[in-house]
């Protein structure tokens, strides 16, 4: 009895919202499929698939404010002759919600003078980033290479699939004669996207025609895992070492390309308001900042500079940086890339 209660509860209650929102009384889409099918076919058009990294821009892709070139690098201005800085990260270095010229890797080339690559991509995690870095150098022999990265690029390299892309991702093997943790590099080459239909669960195939799930979702702000096609290959927590270990591979790069390289932290706009997320995610990119240092690179935190504004939170549009905010990381890169750099005694 209590359980046929509570479905016919949930009917009359699914029924009512339907009523409510009149448009979905006679159409019943599955709401999950609805939104990766979305997903899916707008990634078509802004990516291509990579075997080593997953996916990259799509050269030869334009939007209002967004310009593709080359080997998926995003357009900076006129780049001069001078050897080139090369910038990789995630959708902060590529700059969302942004135009092109406002991106801090197109202000650094304003603010130096010197030709800056943007090589950020949209949804990459530190292990992609560091694999765009090695698979760039080779290609343009940059002067200077600039890693930028936040904190839940760290957690992402826990992953096998994020946003319904399959992903590269590492394994850690212990190095016997050193007693060190080496990463070992796995699901290379990297399948392509798989169709959505497929990627869904029971539950998905079933409550994903729910207006009522969905309703409640959206109001307890659980989508973003319920629409999410993320597939996790290590426990939570195992990223931090993970990342920690691929610095070694920064540090060898830095060795074989001649480039100097610098690991910057920079931070999403929750870091603004909540003093316990914000603690966490200090401590993550610090920890990852120690180990790149130890491995000889140069590092720098932003948190300082953008703390030191009256009003960091509104250094962002939405969850990215604005103009002001890339042309402050921008000012910070530059003054330390002007500096030399004697890497730490180890």
């Amino acid at each position: 009895m209590v359980v046929a209660a509570f479905v016919v509860g949930a009917v009359v209650l699914e029924l009512g919202l339907r009523i409510w929102f009149w448009g979905y009384l006679f159409t019943w889409p599955n709401f999950v499929l609805e939104a990766r099918t979305v997903l899916a076919e707008g990634d078509a058009g802004r990516y291509v698939h990579d075997d080593r990294l997953g996916y990259v821009p799509r050269s030869g892709h334009a939007a209002p404010g967004i310009t593709i070139e080359a080997n998926g690098l995003r357009r900076t201005g006129d780049p001069g002759a001078t050897a080139p800085i090369l910038a990789v990260g995630d959708s902060f270095t590529f700059g969302a919600e942004v135009p092109d010229h406002e991106t801090w890797p197109a202000q650094l080339q304003q603010i130096t003078g010197r030709r800056v690559l943007n090589a950020g991509v949209s949804g990459y995690g530190f292990d992609q980033i560091v694999l765009r870095a090695e698979a760039l150098a080779p290609l343009y022999k940059p002067e200077a290479i600039v890693v930028a990265f936040i904190a839940d690029d760290i957690r992402r390299t826990e992953m096998r699939r994020l946003w319904s892309a399959d992903k590269p991702y590492f394994d850690l093997d212990k190095n016997g004669d050193l007693d060190k943790e080496t990463p070992v590099p796995r699901n290379v080459p990297v399948p392509p996207r798989a169709e959505p239909r497929t990627t869904l669960t029971f539950w998905q195939r079933t409550l994903g025609y729910s207006l009522l799930f969905d309703f409640i979702l959206r109001r307890l702000d659980l989508l973003h895992d319920w629409f999410g096609d993320h597939i996790r290959v290590h426990p939570p927590g195992t990223g931090e070492r993970i990342a920690c270990t691929l610095t070694g591979r920064l540090a060898e790069l830095q060795r074989s390309s001649g480039a100097r390289v610098l690991l910057v932290a920079e931070y999403d706009p929750v870091v603004w308001d909540d003093p316990k997320f914000a603690a966490e995610q200090r401590r993550l990119t610090g920890a990852l900042l120690a180990c790149a240092r130890k491995e000889g690179l140069a590092t720098l935190d932003s948190y300082d500079a953008l703390a030191g504004t009256a009003r960091p939170r509104q250094l962002y549009v939405l969850w990215h940086m604005n103009a002001e905010g890339n042309r402050l990381i921008a000012k910070a890169i530059a003054a330390d890339l002007a500096r030399p750099y004697i890497p730490p005694s180890r």
